[in-house]
């Protein structure tokens, strides 16, 4: 039945669909296996794409080719640009999406996508020779042949569903776990762990009023994920609403009732949870002094009533889920389709993997999200993109793709989950990007598509799309800085934002550079600007403005990286024998010889370490 292929993906959720996109975009021969056709890329929690950072995410994913940024736009029920009142460097687009629209649509491009084959199985364990994976083996008895193999299995390896004093296998609601794989990787030496997440109810529309609820609207201007003209936007007034709701002391003082039958207090979960997305009872026990905690009612499509809950995750019995949500504001009446519940699943610490997410002890065997410990759709899609393409530069013997913190939000995350690991869901946030000034959601395309251009992976239409913004946006920068405005002209727009008129000629990056000027609103506003600027393209008009306010900062972080970079540079040898330098201290032995970092920049970031350490070992590597 089954040729051997180049590589094969084990799950087809969002880290394995864009894997399984990414490898066979490159030219390589494909298997994705999962377990049900029907629930490819399917969105398990909450129906929307994007947010803090990690709509940056889908917009790197989206300049390297991927596929989640189109998809997202060709799904999305709501756009909303979210930090808009802070700096550019905070601005993240988050879409609210269609839930079965989004699968649909995955699937229909990965059906599109050339050396592309499927198979409904279930991966039971990997073909291992001489330390080198060379194929998987399924439930029903297949071996199947292969270069390289990519692991996403999200959290169906071993999982446990917990809802009260219930509890049950299943990777998912009404789907079974994955066994038999983590037992073979502990036996080859891998170490494994375990995680847990929740999910909340889903409720019936018809059941609420909204009335007694925020709306929370769209945005009126809707640029999307995806950097590609051809791909169709929402039409803003088609948009649906989203709603925000809150808790009260009547809601938690009932939820309280079921923490002695809850499996997060009895002891029933050993896995340790999302710091930053808890449940809702985590939330009333460790913040008892709030009195309220916001809800976010979202629908999950055009063409069904069903309602995510968002920010009431729980796992108490489904009768004290039920009758606390009665106490919610404009849930009085609410009939639930199905409760809240908490699901336990095994994880690999991700210190046991390369900077291009291959196994350290297995060759040409790669690991991708929620089984490195993350948490959200972003994350593993990001990760299963990487794995992808560098799973495809294995089968080439190539050299592999590894992006740096000051290129991506997606160097930030794998640099960040090699090098430190973690002990519980990682999440990405703008806080942990330290260039988050230059890994802007505007300009992943200049930051990335070429490079994925040289690689394969974007397409020439891309790379041309890139060169025509960059020489465009610099053009009119150029202009900017070079024109001159008369007082008569741009005053009557500085009095109407409340900004101090001028009183001489004035160059227009020097009245852009105000806080309260918005180039883009100033076009419009004064008609002697639309013969300086192309007003037809926003995206251009918002990279300049950008570029010009931001313009010290963004050097400065430069000057940062270039330093950075010099230490990025210095490889250490594979050889080399940490053990002979007397002088480092016995954690970071222990730490360098676990992680075996490639660079003196990749050892000063490890959780640990101290810069005497870095400093002892420059000397020695000198020497």
């Amino acid at each position: 039945m089954f040729q051997e292929y180049d590589v094969i993906v084990a799950g087809a959720g969002h880290a394995g669909s864009e894997a399984a996109a990414a490898a066979a975009n490159l030219g390589n021969k494909v298997l994705l296996i999962t377990m049900n056709m029907n629930t490819i890329a399917q969105m398990s929690c909450n129906p929307a794409m994007g947010g803090i950072a990690k709509g940056q995410i889908v917009r790197e994913i989206d300049a390297m080719g991927g596929y989640s940024g189109i998809v997202s736009d060709k799904s999305m029920l709501q756009f909303r640009m979210l930090n808009k009142s802070k700096g550019p460097a905070m601005w993240s687009p988050r879409t609210q999406n269609d839930r079965m629209l989004f699968a649909l649509t995955w699937r229909e491009m990965l059906e599109h996508t050339p050396n592309l084959d499927f198979y409904q199985d279930t991966v039971q364990g990997i073909l291992v020779k001489d330390n080198q994976v060379i194929g998987v083996k399924t439930n029903l008895g297949h071996e199947i042949k292969a270069k390289a193999v990519i692991l996403t299995s999200g959290t169906f390896l071993n999982g446990i569903i917990h809802i009260g004093e219930k509890q049950f296998g299943g990777g998912r609601v009404a789907e079974k776990s994955a066994t038999g794989i983590t037992e073979q990787l502990v036996s080859l030496g891998f170490q494994s762990n375990r995680l847990k997440t929740g999910t909340p109810p889903r409720v019936d529309a018809r059941s609420l009023d909204y009335s007694k609820m925020e709306i929370q609207k769209g945005d009126d201007i809707i640029p999307g994920f995806s950097y590609r003209d051809n791909v169709p936007k929402l039409d803003p007034e088609k948009q649906l609403p989203c709603h925000i709701t809150y808790t009260n002391t009547e809601v938690h003082d009932l939820l309280k009732t079921g923490f002695d039958r809850s499996p997060m207090y009895t002891g029933r979960i050993e896995g340790t949870g999302p710091r930053y997305c808890p449940s809702i009872e985590d939330k009333i026990n460790r913040f008892a002094d709030k009195t309220r905690h916001q809800l976010f009612v979202e629908p999950e499509g055009f063409k069904t009533v069903e309602i995510y809950v968002n920010g009431f995750s729980t796992s108490l019995p489904e009768d004290v889920q039920y009758k606390a949500l009665t106490k919610v504001p404009g849930f009085e009446n609410v009939k639930m389709f199905r409760p809240g519940y908490a699901i336990e699943y095994d994880y690999f610490p991700p210190t046991q993997l390369k900077a291009n997410l291959e196994t350290k002890l297995i060759k040409n065997l790669f690991f991708a999200g929620q089984i490195n410990g993350t948490t959200g759709y972003e994350e593993a899609a990001c990760q299963g993109l990487m794995a992808g393409i560098n799973a495809h530069l294995a089968t080439k013997e190539a050299e592999p793709l590894i992006l740096k913190r000051n290129e991506a939000y997606i160097g930030v995350l794998i640099d960040d989950l090699i090098n430190k690991g973690t002990d519980e869901p990682y999440r990405m946030f703008t806080s942990r990007a330290e260039y988050r000034t230059l890994l802007r959601q505007d300009n992943a395309d200049i930051r990335l598509t070429e490079l994925s251009y040289k690689l394969g992976l974007a397409k020439e239409d891309r790379y041309q799309a890139v060169q025509e913004k960059k020489s465009a946006v610099a053009s009119m920068i150029e202009s900017l800085k070079q024109t001159s405005i008369n007082p008569d002209d741009v005053n009557p727009y500085l009095e109407k934002i409340g900004s101090t008129p001028i009183t001489e000629k004035q160059k227009l990056a020097k009245i852009i550079l105000r806080p309260s000027v918005s180039l883009e609103e100033m076009v419009k506003e004064v008609p002697v600007l639309k013969d300086i600027i192309n007003i037809t393209n926003i995206n251009n008009i918002q990279q300049s403005e950008i570029q010009i306010k931001y313009e010290r900062y963004i050097e400065k972080e430069q000057e940062i990286v270039d330093k950075i970079n010099q230490m990025e540079s210095l490889v250490i040898p594979d050889s080399f024998d940490y053990n002979k330098i007397t002088a480092l201290g016995t954690e970071a032995i222990q730490k360098f010889n676990k992680i075996r970092p490639r660079t003196i920049g990749q050892a000063g970031r490890i959780s640990g370490v101290n810069p005497a350490d870095i400093q002892i070992l420059m000397v020695h590597m000198g020497r």
